[in-house]
């Protein structure tokens, strides 16, 4: 049951980290607006509710002396996969902050980029969020406000990561993998709510005359 639910909460946070990382792409884009910046705040903040409850979970179970040999394996495992998500969320919470910073909106210092992306994000931060539609609130201090509490909140992120490396020992390179590497690549993958990725196969025409074999451009579009 303990293997389980850490799964479970460990793929809620995975998700939501992987949403946070797709609408910080669009920051200082053409997509850019105040709907996106409040997007992104409610997203970090899911993405740290459930960190602290991954770290509480997850640290209880490693320092029981009682399990097994093979489910504290697991559980390893797990917390190394944990680890790995907080280094994202903080580098994108990092990047969030000094994009933030170059492309304030409510006083225009710049351009913003076209990118090429267009439409919005309200698709993807909704199903962070677990919610049907996303209501905004009107906030016109975002810029400084909001930019305030983003840095505070990274301290607190890299003050988390430094606790679990004190409270919980566990070696990355020692920890075996389940899988061989890209093993997911190679599985096929369903497209619905639970899918991590669409594949998308383009065919390309070789331009040599005398022929060749068919290239095939796979794209992988990270989603959450």
């Amino acid at each position: 049951m303990g293997k389980e639910e850490c799964k479970t909460m460990l793929d809620a946070l995975n998700k939501v980290t992987a949403c946070y990382r797709h609408l910080v792409v669009a920051l200082g884009s053409t997509s850019d607006s105040q709907n996106l910046r409040e997007e992104l705040k409610r997203t970090r903040k899911k993405a740290q509710e459930l960190a602290v409850a991954n770290r509480t979970k997850l640290t209880s179970l490693l320092k029981d002396k009682s399990i097994s040999k093979e489910d504290r394996a697991e559980y390893e495992r797990l917390w190394v996969l944990f680890s790995s998500s907080m280094d994202l969320l903080e580098v994108d919470m990092k990047r969030s902050l000094e994009i933030g910073q170059d492309f304030p909106l409510k006083v225009p210092t710049r351009h913003l980029i076209q990118t090429g992306m267009t439409g919005s994000t309200s698709t993807v931060a909704a199903r962070a969020m677990s919610v049907q539609n996303m209501k905004y609130e009107a906030d016109s201090n975002i810029d400084t406000a909001d930019l305030r509490d983003l840095q505070a909140e990274i301290g607190q992120v890299s003050q988390m990561m430094e606790e679990m490396e004190m409270k919980v020992q566990v070696a990355p390179w020692a920890v075996e993998a389940k899988q061989e590497a890209g093993a997911e690549l190679k599985s096929n993958m369903s497209v619905g709510n639970s899918s991590v990725g669409i594949i998308s196969i383009c065919e390309e025409e070789p331009k040599d005359e005398e022929g060749g074999a068919l290239f095939l451009i796979v794209c992988i579009i990270s989603l959450c």
